[in-house]
């Protein structure tokens, strides 16, 4: 309840640090709900005289909760290994060398040898 309220500053909801941050907690969050639910719906029974006994979880109930963990790591790692992030800078850098108009004005200067360039870079200085 308390963390989203730091999105009224607009400084904080253009920064994307803030706002990967908050978006961790809130999921943290969603996730806890969830858990506290299943735990609490396990550990209270609905008589009153079975409230006394105190909840701990089987083998089973602990490999399912690190079952969670596993399969969120492994849909993560396939996802990035099948749709790889890339970087916007390159896709444009590329585009911009293959595009016609880049190959009009720098093929010539680009076939040029090092040896051309180096000499009228001595004289230009």
């Amino acid at each position: 309840v308390l963390s989203p309220q730091i999105f009224w500053f607009r400084k904080m909801r253009r920064n994307l640090v803030v706002t990967f941050f908050m978006s961790v907690i809130v999921n943290i969050g969603m996730w806890f709900e969830r858990f506290v639910i299943i735990v609490t719906s396990l550990y209270r029974e609905y008589i009153p005289s079975g409230w006394s006994t105190y909840y701990t979880p089987t083998i089973w109930e602990i490999g399912f909760y690190l079952g969670t963990f596993g399969l969120f790591f492994t849909c993560y790692f396939l996802f990035s290994k099948f749709f790889p992030v890339i970087a916007v800078a390159e896709i444009k850098h590329i585009l911009k060398k293959s595009g016609a108009n880049y190959k009009v004005k720098m093929g010539p200067e680009e076939s040029e040898s090092i040896e051309a360039f180096a000499h009228e870079y001595e004289h230009a200085h």
